[in-house]
């Protein structure tokens, strides 16, 4: 029972006590919020919280996790003196060991993008490796990593400390209360109902752990997330074990080490985990540990002991396995979900529960408060998720792969090995016999390159250029040279009719698509702030009809905000993507090639660019549209999925007299990015308006009606951007961008890669990328700098442009 009355009407109702859910009520009490109640089923941290390392790193992927972890860290320095109740908050450092050149490489280029997230971060070598942690063997180690911030924690006082810190600002926790309902209306929650009564909220934050996935599966909401084992041991103490010791990460070994109270924590992230709790988690479980197996942590020990040689006579007080949730893509679950209005979730830490929870309480109560991210969150955004990945059998394969990805090497371009297969376009036997490489985008097989006859089909991975580079160059040759077809079924496709078809979608698209029927739109849609929140593509079918074509893995946030924004009139929103199916014929031969299939007149004066017409390509009627992503004269043919193969076929049979190739994802990427072309989620977000990305062309201020965020631009108009959207070429044909690279101008720091590719046109590496300047930044300020991007700690030159280096008059597309 819990120790007070229960309340019947809470402001936000947030289920979980485990660091992450009492870090977001106190994050809302400090907010002011008066009315946050925290329920847990049986005590505060007894999930998985209790059990965690307590580790303390702060350099992430992005820049946004980065921050939430240095905000976590700052957070709990001064956690103690707010609260009164310790936390064993310390910061010690922590030292990454590389063992091997592509290791140092990866660590040396998370040291340079350190640098653009402002946290320090030295690249130190054997020597300075080994005063810091004189404990280990250093004969095998080139060099490392030292991150002075970082530090550990004592988790189940942290959360304590948090606890304490919601109830002294209002927030009331009760313990042993079980959520047995989740309450909603069919369109947003309304509450929860527990075995001591009810309790009515028009907001609800699940922070249920591994409990997550169940409970939001109850009310139709998916949390893909899966309990594994999770390893570690802790020795008996040993002498030379100090309390200042870092953690020290071997990356190339699994393992990580901790101080703990004179004794060493080992713990694992092996490359094979073991999944746990996929039939039902039990009842009573509280502060429980799983049996484990010690052979199967065996091998991670034998390499430890090997690397600090005390561990082979030190004595083992306590061997542990206990259960922590990982989600398909090792990325938490965060936000809003899109079934459910008002229910939100934080959930699926993947063993960075403590580090993240700080950052986490801090953007949630913002989120709940505003009604909208404080930051760009899409990596986290449980709107990523497909609803395919909620299956069970998936979860539990899936995650014997992502627990041993935290370690592994984090390569470019790297593919999952496990869970594969889900969603195939129609086309796939035929790029499998043609050599195709298949890589995996929301579940999607998609041809990544296509390997030589003679040629295994598989990834060799490397830092530097990856055995695919030459045949994608020659997939991106075809295409500026002759024609190439690339399978782009993957795309989202969404219908919108109704006689409030046309307004509605004029006030969700930043452009005007009030344009005849047959003309093809490309649009953002945008949010009050002016962010981008959408890059889309509006065919007009009819009067009161557009086809709406999304990115892969925007499906369900693109949807989400169509649907959320047409509610309460007579249009109406279909997903149509799975009926579809999409052939790219892209390149200066293309229209030569297809006028020899079809009798429809594919001229420029009869079909200009930015038009669609139904024509017949064999036996088949497809709808072509005059559109391109690679920057080259190209027809997309969108057809019901049961003449694909048809059509691809005769396109086949009909390829070679124009040079006809197949063509993957990473050439398309590498045409796109010489043509400056955007991409979602990398070179725009919600954080970007159309101003400083460049897409002010795309922007109509003076329709009827107006459109979502249109008085924030025409405000930052008049105030002018700080930030513009550059290109950048390396003037050196050897380096290779991926992202997050430091741009230099004139020596400062002023920005950082968003997505690069080689570009084989332009003979070197291509990225965008942000450029800052708090006293603004126009075309003169770009045109006036001299640039170097930063790889692995070295600079190389640059050449920037606001206009694409490649045709940037677009002459090739309209020809």
């Amino acid at each position: 029972m819990p120790s007070s009355t229960l309340p019947t009407q809470a402001q936000v109702v947030v289920v979980g006590g485990g660091v992450v859910g009492c870090s977001i009520a106190y994050h809302l009490a400090r907010l002011g919020w008066q009315d946050v109640v925290l329920l847990e089923r049986r005590k505060l941290t007894s999930g998985t919280t209790w059990h965690a390392a307590g580790l303390i790193g702060q350099l992430r992927a992005t820049q946004n996790m980065t921050r939430l972890a240095k905000y976590s860290a700052e957070l709990y320095t001064g956690l103690e003196a707010e609260t009164g109740q310790a936390t064993g908050y310390k910061r010690n450092g922590s030292v990454t060991l590389a063992t091997n050149a592509e290791r140092f490489e990866e660590l040396k280029r998370n040291a340079s993008m350190a640098k653009v997230f402002g946290l320090t971060v030295d690249v130190i070598d054997r020597a300075e490796v080994a005063r810091r942690y004189p404990l280990i063997r250093t004969d095998d180690v080139l060099g490392g990593l030292w991150i002075p911030s970082d530090g550990q924690a004592n988790p189940i006082d942290v959360t304590q400390a948090l606890a304490r810190g919601a109830r002294s600002n209002g927030a009331r926790i009760f313990e042993d209360t079980t959520v047995t309902r989740l309450l909603h209306d069919g369109t947003r929650i309304t509450g929860v109902a527990t075995e001591h009564g009810d309790i009515r909220a028009a907001r609800v934050v699940l922070c249920a752990g591994m409990w997550t996935r169940e409970l939001a599966a109850s009310v139709g909401v998916n949390v893909p997330l899966h309990a594994c084992e999770h390893y570690y041991l802790v020795t008996e103490p040993v002498d030379g074990v100090t309390p200042d010791l870092p953690v020290l990460r071997d990356y190339d070994a699994c393992a990580y080490y901790k101080e703990d109270a004179g004794k060493i924590l080992l713990g694992a992230f092996e490359p094979v985990a073991r999944p746990w709790g996929g039939d039902g988690i039990p009842e009573d479980f509280c502060f429980d540990e799983l049996p484990g197996d010690f052979e199967h942590f065996a091998p991670v020990l034998e390499q430890a002991i090997e690397r600090m040689p005390l561990l082979e006579h030190a004595g083992v007080q306590t061997f542990f396995c206990g259960p922590e949730s990982f989600t398909p893509d090792d990325r938490y679950h965060l936000g809003e979900s899109p079934a459910l209005d008002g229910l939100f979730v934080a959930a699926g830490f993947n063993s960075i529960g403590i580090q993240s929870a700080g950052g986490v309480g801090k953007v949630v109560a913002e989120w709940l408060r505003d009604g909208h991210p404080p930051a760009d969150l899409w990596e986290v955004d449980v709107r990523r998720n497909m609803p395919f990945q909620g299956n069970r059998r998936y979860l539990a394969d899936r995650a014997t792969e992502t627990l041993g990805l935290l370690y592994a090497m984090h390569w470019p371009f790297r593919q999952y090995d496990s869970a594969r297969g889900v969603r195939r376009t129609p086309f796939h036997d035929r790029w499998a016999a043609a050599g195709a490489a298949f890589g995996e985008l929301a579940g999607w097989e998609r041809p990544n390159w296509f390997a030589p006859s003679g040629v295994e089909p598989r990834y060799a991975y490397t830092w530097k250029r990856q055995n695919w580079f030459d045949y994608s160059a020659a997939e991106h040759r075809a295409v500026r040279d002759a024609v190439g077809v690339l399978d782009l079924s993957s795309f989202a496709e969404f219908l919108v009719q109704g006689s409030d078809a046309t307004r509605r979608m004029n006030q969700i698209c930043a452009n005007d698509i009030d344009v005849p029927v047959g003309r093809i739109v490309y649009t953002q849609w945008l949010n009050p702030r002016g962010g981008i929140e959408a890059d889309v593509t509006v065919c007009r079918l009819s009067d009161a009809a557009y086809l709406v074509i999304s990115p892969p893995a925007q499906q369900i946030r693109d949807l989400h905000w169509l649907q959320r924004h047409v509610r309460d009139s007579t249009a109406t929103v279909t997903d149509v993507s799975s009926g579809q199916a999409v052939l790219g014929v892209m390149g200066p031969n293309s229209r030569a090639l297809l006028q020899s299939l079809t009798h429809a007149d594919l001229s420029n004066d009869a079909f200009p660019f930015g038009h669609f017409h139904d024509i017949d390509i064999g036996y088949a009627t497809v709808r072509a549209l005059r559109v391109t992503y690679v920057g080259e004269l190209g027809w997309e043919l969108h057809m019901p999925a049961e003449f694909a193969l048809h059509v691809y076929d005769t396109l086949i049979q009909a390829g070679p007299e124009f040079g006809l190739r197949p063509v993957g994802m990473h050439a398309m990427n590498s045409l796109r990015i010489e043509k400056a072309y955007r991409h979602w989620g990398h070179d725009i977000t919600d954080e970007d308006t159309p101003l400083e990305a460049g897409l002010n062309f795309a922007v109509a201020y003076d329709k009827p009606g107006g459109f979502i965020g249109r008085d924030a631009l025409l405000a930052q108009k008049q105030t002018g951007v700080r930030k513009r959207l550059v290109q950048f070429l390396l003037d050196d044909p050897e380096p290779l961008l991926y992202h997050n690279e430091p741009i230099w101008r004139d020596d400062a720091l002023v920005g950082y890669i968003a997505s690069a590719m080689y570009g084989h046109t332009l003979g070197g590496a291509v990225g965008l990328g942000y450029v800052h300047h708090a006293q603004g930044v126009d075309a003169a300020f770009v045109r006036e700098g001299r640039y170097q991007i930063e790889i692995a700690g070295e600079r190389f030159p640059a050449k920037a442009s606001l206009r694409p280096m490649y045709d940037a008059k677009g002459l090739r597309i309209r020809c």
